[in-house]
């Protein structure tokens, strides 16, 4: 903090839900800590277009315009998470904000704040967003992250399995991520600028999910997807998305993302279908006696599922639930009880099958498709097309 922030002083007067709105979009992604207190500042341009708010770490960029009546143009910053609370918390009324050399005055119905405001001298210039590639609506996008992010690392020592790795082949796109012990993929389709495009992008799963999940999933009009033009797709190592008055940079990895092709099984020795809300259910109810991050054991045999879980000090549980399971004579197979619902939780079906090989193989999981696959001439079970793909790795049983 400082007394002077060598930048000129604004005055504007607007709704209090957009002014809300605005700054804890920008505010979200603001660094709580930092060796640098300006990166934790708000940056409020003052034009005569209205008001636009920034935030940037040198990672991740945001900018938001909104509409105000503005009396006196600038440029000033104030800490953001503060001044995100504080709105939020105002009356519903019109906010008159001012500032002079070194102070922020918020005045809304009765309430008024004074917030310190922040030097600009060393704030960095935001990055521009990076050529258009396509388009797609907000809730693909969002529904597509939110699967596959699922499966992410989040062991920064590993940054090439904290990213979601997103192919573009023309019309299509394949979002991969993966932490060794799981692996989601979610394929669909996007409108390219280019229709020939193509390119390989890993991008942080953590801001790529935060950001999908303020995407307004109820409107069509798309979000744009920003990574370059043809000759410099990923050229500028930002992953850029711009939805209405709305605009977000992060900087990709620079990192290469594990060829998982192999891991996935094409046809499966034994296969299962589970209505997946009693699943969940049984899943909660008899991992109330298991240790954190303990496995959970499912013995599929004809017409049933059953559930077993144990504690050290806690005893035992055990339930039973309908399902259809078919191929070997029965199979016991167990999983980490988190990494399973995790991946139950981001299928988008009433009933998910299960494809199996060995019980010490990953086994997958699919949205049920319309028709369970029929047995080969080999007695295996092919893979239905699909658009998303969830393959967890068991847990070693004893013996």
């Amino acid at each position: 903090m400082v007394e002077s922030t060598g930048d000129t002083a604004v005055s504007f007067r607007v709704h209090k839900d957009d002014l809300a709105e605005a700054v804890a979009w920008v505010a979200r992604s603001l660094p709580t800590k930092n060796t640098q207190p300006v990166l934790r500042a708000v940056v409020i341009t003052a034009d005569d277009n209205g008001l636009e708010f920034a935030g940037f770490d040198y990672e991740v960029s945001s900018r938001v315009r909104i509409g105000a009546e503005v009396d006196q143009p600038g440029r000033v910053a104030v800490a953001g998470k503060l001044l995100a609370d504080i709105v939020s918390n105002m009356p519903a009324k019109p906010v008159e904000v001012t500032t002079d050399q070194s102070k922020m005055k918020l005045r809304g119905g009765a309430a008024r704040f004074e917030l310190p405001l922040m030097s600009l001298d060393d704030y960095p210039q935001l990055p521009a967003l990076p050529e258009v590639t396509g388009s797609i609506l907000p809730a693909a996008l969002a529904g597509a992250v939110t699967q596959v992010a699922a499966a992410a690392g989040r062991d920064d020592t590993l940054p090439m399995l904290t990213g979601i790795h997103m192919e573009v082949q023309g019309n299509h796109l394949k979002l991969t991520a993966t932490d060794r012990f799981r692996l989601a993929v979610r394929s669909l389709e996007w409108n390219p600028v280019s229709p020939d495009v193509q390119a390989k992008l890993l991008i942080p799963a953590k801001t790529l999910l935060d950001t999908a999940r303020t995407l307004d999933t109820h409107i069509d009009d798309p979000v744009e997807i920003a990574v370059g033009g043809a000759g410099n797709i990923g050229g500028d190592g930002l992953f850029g998305l711009h939805s209405g008055a709305r605009e977000t940079t992060t900087r990709m990895l620079d990192a290469d993302f594990p060829n998982v092709a192999p891991l996935l099984p094409k046809a499966h020795s034994s296969i299962a279908s589970v209505e997946i809300a009693p699943l969940l259910e049984s899943i909660r109810r008899v991992s109330l006696v298991a240790d954190r991050n303990a496995q959970i054991r499912l013995h599929f045999s004809d017409g049933e599922l059953a559930l077993h879980a144990s504690g050290a000090d806690s005893g035992e549980a055990q339930e039973t639930i309908p399902a259809a399971f078919t191929g070997a004579d029965e199979l016991l197979i167990a999983f980490n009880a988190g990494y399973l619902r995790d991946g139950l939780s981001v299928i988008d079906t009433d009933r998910v099958m299960f494809g199996f090989t060995e019980a010490s193989r990953p086994a997958i999981m699919i949205p049920e498709p319309a028709e369970l696959p029929e047995a080969a001439a080999d007695g295996t079970f092919p893979t239905p097309e699909t658009h998303f793909t969830y393959l967890l790795m068991p847990v070693r049983l004893p013996g």
